[in-house]
């Protein structure tokens, strides 16, 4: 059961990498798994049989995520734009008091403690966060990424840049892309693979992986080298960084609903979908509380 939750949590983790304006390590966090994947990627090669038992069920479900929902999420979003955009909300709200219980528990970790300096780590990655949205007024869509040499090395780097700012919580990977002017051409990239995998054109396939082999490359020594940093500064400055986090991840649903008004615009939403919107809101904000309390008690009962 514990190992079908992991699936369940990473699933979200992939969808939410998906959207541009929402943070896979948000999501991370609201379930309870972010402090998982740091150390376990952190300690792969230390302790690498628990490593790999603590990330498989995890990245089992953030890869079904990102694959299934490069295909779906598009509808969701296109036919239903602010319940969509809701519900990731609801998600990310409801991992806050987490964040907020993982701070004390920093604060009383810390030996230098400093209020102002907390406070300010806060407002500066807050003003951040805020601002990541409005960086890019204009959609690439249609940008078709080619298997030749340049593209390959630019992916390569694209996919350290964007699994970095996936593993920070409140930043969103695929906005990153999105203002880099890559994110459609990876997420066609995902889809033509697929669809190539699905009608056994070998072309396809693989004029697509030479595309999306070294962008995987570069995420996994992206997630490993911003890893190894965040876990420093969990060591180290735990408050701070705990404050930053809940920085950038305040200003998530800003995010969230700008980025879907500029793509789905949200003008045409009516009474009854703001309520369903709301009631889909406070639900999903109920599952992610429930199911941090239920990963809770299985801790403490093993």
């Amino acid at each position: 059961m514990k190992f079908l939750m992991e699936i369940i949590k990473g699933m979200f983790v992939g969808i939410a990498n998906v959207i541009p304006g929402v943070s896979g390590g948000t999501m991370a966090v609201s379930f309870g798994i972010y402090d998982k994947i740091i150390s376990s990627v952190t300690n792969l090669f230390k302790d690498f049989k628990k490593s790999v038992k603590t990330l498989f069920p995890i990245a089992m479900g953030v890869a079904i995520g990102v694959i299934a929902f490069s295909f779906i999420i598009t509808d969701f979003l296109k036919y239903q734009p602010f319940c969509t955009a809701a519900a990731f909300t609801g998600l990310i709200v409801g991992g806050v008091p987490a964040i907020i219980a993982a701070l004390k528990e920093g604060w009383k970790k810390d030996t230098k403690k400093s209020v102002p300096i907390n406070v300010l780590v806060f407002i500066i990655f807050f003003a951040v966060s805020l601002a990541m949205p409005f960086l890019n007024g204009d959609s690439e869509s249609g940008i078709l990424l080619t298997a030749d040499a340049g593209t390959m090395i630019k992916v390569f780097f694209l996919g350290i840049i964007a699994a970095a700012t996936m593993v920070i919580p409140g930043v969103s990977g695929s906005l990153v892309l999105m203002i880099l002017g890559y994110y459609f051409g990876i997420i066609t990239a995902v889809k033509d693979f697929i669809s190539g995998l699905k009608d056994f054109n070998f072309e396809v396939m693989w004029n697509n992986a030479l595309v999306l082999a070294p962008f995987a490359i570069g995420c996994v020594l992206g997630i490993f080298f911003i890893s190894k940093l965040i876990e420093w500064l969990f060591n180290h400055y735990s408050s701070a960084t705990f404050c930053g986090i809940l920085g950038l991840i305040v200003t998530s649903p800003v995010a969230i609903f700008y980025k879907v008004n500029q793509e789905y615009s949200l003008s045409n939403t009516s009474i009854l979908q703001i309520l369903i919107g709301i009631a889909v809101c406070l639900l999903c904000i109920w599952v992610t509380i429930a199911m941090g309390k239920w990963e809770s008690k299985v801790e403490t009962e093993s």
